[in-house]
């Protein structure tokens, strides 16, 4: 590696808390990034302001919130990775208007997720969690009663996105009829069968698992309403998000009898940390599987996630593609020539902007030989290279960053 790369990689400091698997700090190291501080477990508030002032990457999990007022005390904060499958525990508007992107790992838990899931439909359909229950009191529930197997039986998925598709595989090779409801068209895989309404796809399953993402359509989507359209007998598993099924209405089904089994693995309110007693309208109950957000916690899982957002932010910060970035415009770059110099500048998305980063090459003389534009929501990114080496203190960058609208500019020599 070129040493005067190297020394400029070794002023950036990059965070990971939550205990992130070691393969990121491996691969930051690895890349030339020497400055990597790594915490055990999540910070408190003001612990973690004074920690991200300081940090130019940083990576978490799901306890660490990012609030506009965190992200407002982390000023030289380039970007964030959520290691992990969800980002709403990021401010994502506050982020990208400040020229941030946010990147996640949307692909590497999908097998630990399904497998679990697959565990729990066997489980839940041969009454494991009540005969566990009466097991562990001194009873002995020696019987076929409410026992069943899987084969022959009906999966309905909501949401076949990347785990609902791949449960719906696993489910298959077991022998069970699969189905499936998304708000968008998908191929099927092996031999499910899509619905044409999700009430349809309650109607119909035995097992009914849910897969979908965190937003304003998903909230709420499974009631009392819902549950009462799902045959007497039925089982609802929920390893995708908590706000998705109403619990209190999901408990009473169980009491009345209506649903037989229920197995969740995420909640609408979870505790912050291990101290923290967890609580809800579910515990207790016998016939439920209740497990503490782990759908995605294996160590293969974790490995493949620290390797998939380190990456992310390693290819941003060296050559500036955003490609994967879930609050940005997405940019796929080419390697950066060594001899070039590459602009990054970040920008509201406003009429005219374009046209003034040019003039400023322009009046200099210097040639463009590469230019990428992409706009998303209210942020523009545009990216400039130029053939020759132009270092640190000639200007150019404080040029672009007085371009009316600007967010931030980074640049690559």
């Amino acid at each position: 590696m070129n040493s005067k790369l190297s020394l400029e990689k070794d002023k950036i400091k990059v965070v990971l808390l939550e205990g992130i698997h070691e393969n990121a700090v491996k691969m930051f190291k690895e890349a030339g990034y020497s400055n990597v501080d790594h915490y055990p477990a999540a910070l408190d508030a003001d612990e973690l302001k004074s920690v991200v002032s300081e940090a130019h990457f940083l990576g978490i999990r799901s306890r660490t919130k990012l609030t506009e007022d965190v992200i407002d005390a982390a000023s030289k904060l380039t970007s964030i990775g959520c290691f992990c499958i969800g980002t709403n525990q990021v401010d994502l508007q506050a982020a990208a208007m400040r020229g941030i992107p946010v990147f996640n790992a949307p692909y590497s838990n999908t097998r630990s997720v399904a497998e679990l899931v697959l565990g729990q439909i066997i489980m839940l359909l041969r009454g494991i969690p009540k005969r566990n229950a009466a097991a562990h009191e001194g009873d002995w529930l020696k019987n076929a009663h409410g026992s069943y197997e899987a084969r022959g039986k009906t999966l309905g998925i909501i949401g076949y996105g990347h785990i609902g598709s791949q449960l719906s595989v696993l489910a298959e090779s077991l022998g069970m009829n699969v189905i499936y409801f998304d708000v968008v068209n998908k191929l099927a895989m092996g031999n499910a069968n899509s619905c044409s309404s999700m009430d349809e796809l309650l109607e119909k399953s035995d097992v009914v698992s849910l897969h979908v993402p965190a937003n304003d359509q998903t909230k709420n989507m499974i009631t009392a309403t819902e549950i009462a359209k799902m045959k007497k007998g039925a089982h609802l598993i929920n390893a995708a998000r908590g706000n998705v099924i109403v619990i209190e209405d999901l408990a009473a089904a169980l009491e009345s009898g209506h649903l037989a089994g229920a197995a969740i693995d995420v909640f609408p309110v979870e505790p912050a940390g291990k101290d923290e007693q967890f609580e809800s309208p579910l515990r207790g109950m016998s016939n439920v599987i209740l497990t503490p957000h782990i759908g995605g916690s294996t160590q293969e899982a974790q490995e493949n996630i620290g390797i998939e957002v380190a990456d992310k932010l390693i290819t941003y910060s060296d050559n500036g593609s955003t490609l994967g970035a879930v609050n940005f415009p997405e940019v796929s770059l080419p390697v950066k020539d060594r001899t070039h110099t590459r602009f990054m500048h970040i920008h509201r998305n406003v009429p005219g902007v374009l046209l003034k980063i040019n003039d400023v090459f322009a009046r200099r003389g210097i040639n463009i030989s590469g230019q990428y534009l992409r706009s998303e929501g209210g942020v523009g990114y545009v990216v400039v290279e130029v053939d020759e080496e132009i270092k640190p203190g000639e200007g150019v960058r404080k040029e672009l960053s007085g371009i009316e609208g600007t967010l931030r500019v980074r640049f690559l020599f």
